[in-house]
């Protein structure tokens, strides 16, 4: 009998040595592909805004991608209820519809996370890739101030002086463009249009997401039904946008005018780059994520380099380490006995999450086992 429990340990022993194993290649892989995909992102979006040619409408981007991220979240809330069909329509009818006042709050953050995706493909198109990357950090601070002052959250001193420091090192980034605007490698392009874009981009994430995570906290509702909400307003929202902005020209050459195959990779890229940020925080934690934002960056700048000809400085060296050691920082765990809550910091922009990070989700543990991995995260 002894023998026997004796093996039961040791079988459990290897077990859980296995599974911690496996949960260890996870987070790194999680990690890894997070850190291609804040850095593909960005630098395809302006490969494909500065390639000479017929351009894409990037309001009907917009659309697509959202079009795609609501597509997607129908079909994990038919997954969850094992393919039945009747049932997931008649929950989607009495989520949505009967309860209508609980979608009506949507339309706030769906609003500004539809002006936000717009306004990152005009930053993107009117500054080089290594600056935006690094002026877009500034989401870090705007989504801090704005819980601080909408869900009374607190931050650590450590974290008050990453803010103090990411906001130095953008500045110094900006003082650097500013004296290299002369060397753009395009006529067409405004920096300060792109700049200003980025930086309403910034509040916009701020906000939207703060506010988001103050209507998830504060209601049952399943995020992924929260999405479909989002998703529904955005598509709406994006058309409209798209029918004051470029109408007549997309009623004379269509839709899908200027996509190329790179075009596509860029809208799946932007539509399924949440639910990458949802694997990361089910198997990676926020050191780790911090650290992946900041080797995206290093990434960017590198490639920037060699495929737009981008010039590095001393003074961008400076500015975006500072960036740099600002995220990481900022990711550090509070010391004992300080608020454990963490803030959230998009790798692409909140509307292109499809999930966004919630605390303790039940569907987040309920969903990813089955398409992330077998075994349970750490």
């Amino acid at each position: 009998m002894g023998r026997g429990n004796h093996n039961q340990v040791l079988e459990e022993k290897a077990a859980s040595r296995s599974q911690s194993e496996v949960n260890k290649r996870l987070k790194y892989i999680s990690l890894a592909v997070l850190v291609v995909q804040n850095a593909s992102l960005i630098l395809s979006i302006r490969y494909v805004r500065t390639l000479p040619g017929d351009r894409f409408f990037t309001t009907s981007a917009v659309v697509m991608a959202e079009v795609l991220k609501v597509l997607t979240c129908l079909l994990i809330i038919l997954l969850q209820r094992k393919f039945n069909v009747k049932e997931t329509v008649l929950f989607l009818v009495d989520s949505i519809v009967f309860q209508y006042k609980d979608t009506l709050k949507m339309s706030v953050p769906s609003l500004i996370y539809t002006l936000q995706n717009n306004l990152q493909y005009v930053a993107i198109s009117n500054l080089p890739a290594a600056s935006f990357q690094v002026t877009y950090q500034l989401k870090i601070l705007t989504t801090a101030l704005f819980s601080v002052l909408m869900l009374r959250k607190s931050l650590s001193r450590v974290q008050w002086v990453s803010l103090l420091l990411l906001f130095a090192g953008v500045a110094i980034v900006q003082v650097q463009q500013e004296g290299n605007k002369e060397a753009s490698d395009s006529s067409n392009q405004n920096y300060m249009v792109g700049l200003v874009a980025v930086v309403i981009s910034c509040l916009s994430s701020g906000f939207a997401g703060v506010y988001f995570e103050k209507i998830l906290k504060g209601s049952s509702a399943s995020v992924w039904v929260r999405n479909v909400q989002l998703g529904i307003f955005g598509t709406a929202l994006g058309m409209l946008g798209l029918w004051w902005n470029d109408g007549a020209a997309v009623a004379e050459h269509g839709f899908l005018f200027g996509y190329t195959n790179m075009v596509w990779c860029v809208i799946f890229n932007q539509a399924f780059g949440g639910l990458l940020v949802a694997v990361v925080v089910k198997y990676a934690d926020n050191i780790l994520k911090g650290f992946a934002t900041s080797f995206s960056i290093i990434v960017s700048t590198v490639l920037s380099i060699y495929l737009f000809s981008f010039h590095v400085d001393l003074l961008f060296t400076v500015g975006a380490g500072l960036v740099i050691g600002a995220v990481y920082m900022y990711s550090l765990p509070k010391a004992a006995g300080s608020s454990s809550s963490s803030l959230i910091s998009s790798s692409s922009s909140s509307a292109s999450s499809v999930l966004p990070r919630t605390d303790g989700g039940a569907e987040l543990e309920a969903f990813l086992p089955k398409c992330a991995g077998k075994q349970k995260g750490s």
